[in-house]
């Protein structure tokens, strides 16, 4: 058996997670069967006090029972520099929000593990490490400038038209060449924030579903494909798209094979890509979803290969 470790989640509410799908209550239960110890915070409760990284929470019990899935113990104060792992969990947006979370738990990886690594999950937002693959992604341009969004439909037609910070699917468009849709986008866009959108070329392959593949350390270790519902371009499962068993290509484990190392290199320890037919769309690395269904369809413990790998770094 590896040797217990002190975990801590920072996570969104226990209280309201889907215990068949959530992928942080996965990552818990297999800690908790590994022997490891749970403790659990929201985000809006980690501060620096004159230089220590602290959460203010609970030790926590899991159990995969619908409407009883958690017990908490005493709140109390940690210095999270005693934990042996963190794990960065909460959903985006990626804000200044979410940022200053990495921030603050950059002060005690490595020697406490924060997993993934928060200096390269606030470098490598899901939308933008994809840049550095341009020959694997569909043609994709990141602007706020309505002028050369316009530029972009004229030269590839379809497009999607989404927030660069976004996630879940939320204010995912897809416009037609001829769309008359496209500024009162831009301008409703520009009047909730004040940050760039990014527009890729609409993948008519998106109809035969949008591919998770989990990568493990940089390894592979399997996908599901997320089907769009009927009349609907978006296929995450947070609006209704729905997870089928499927195979790795040999193209999903060339796109791998080139984003794999440089995940590993810089800590991503649990990484969740998006693949429409051929072309690499997202590389997530927030909070990446997908494991329970994986482990239902292919019948493997992704869990605790996660386990294994943190295990192996705390040695």
């Amino acid at each position: 058996m590896p040797k217990p470790l002190k975990v801590a989640l920072q996570m969104d509410p226990i209280a309201s997670v889907d215990i068949d799908g959530d992928t942080t209550f996965r990552i818990g239960e297999e800690a908790q069967a590994r022997g490891h110890e749970l403790f659990y915070y929201t985000p809006d409760r980690l501060a620096f006090q004159e230089g220590r990284v602290t959460a203010r929470g609970w030790p926590l019990e899991l159990r995969r029972e619908k409407g009883n899935h958690y017990s908490l113990g005493e709140e109390q104060e940690v210095d999270l520099s005693t934990m042996d792992v963190v794990w960065l969990r909460q959903d985006p947006p990626f804000d200044m929000g979410y940022i200053t979370t990495t921030h603050l738990l950059d002060m005690i990886h490595p020697g406490t593990l924060v997993v993934n690594d928060p200096f390269w999950v606030r470098n490598y937002p899901e939308k933008l490490l994809v840049l550095e693959f341009a020959d694997l992604t569909p043609p994709t341009a990141i602007a706020r400038d309505l002028a050369t969004l316009r530029s972009f439909r004229d030269k590839h037609g379809d497009i999607i038209l989404k927030p660069l910070y976004g996630n879940g699917g939320a204010g995912v468009f897809k416009l037609h060449s001829e769309d008359g849709n496209l500024a009162s986008l831009h301008e409703m866009f520009s009047g909730i924030n004040r940050e760039p959108l990014i527009v890729q070329k609409f993948l008519p392959a998106v109809t035969k579903g949008d591919k998770r593949v989990l990568l493990v350390d940089g390894d592979p270790v399997g996908a599901i494909n997320r089907v769009p519902a009927k009349g609907e371009t978006r296929s995450n499962m947070h609006v209704g798209g729905r997870p089928e068993k499927v195979e790795l290509t040999e193209r999903d484990r060339e796109i791998c094979a080139r984003i794999g190392p440089l995940l590993k290199e810089k800590g991503q320890i649990l990484v969740g890509i998006d693949v429409i037919g051929d072309w690499l769309t997202e590389i997530n690395v927030t909070s990446p979803t997908g494991i329970q269904e994986l482990e239902r369809f292919d019948g493997v413990n992704v869990a605790a290969k996660i386990w294994e790998a943190i295990e192996a770094k705390r040695g």
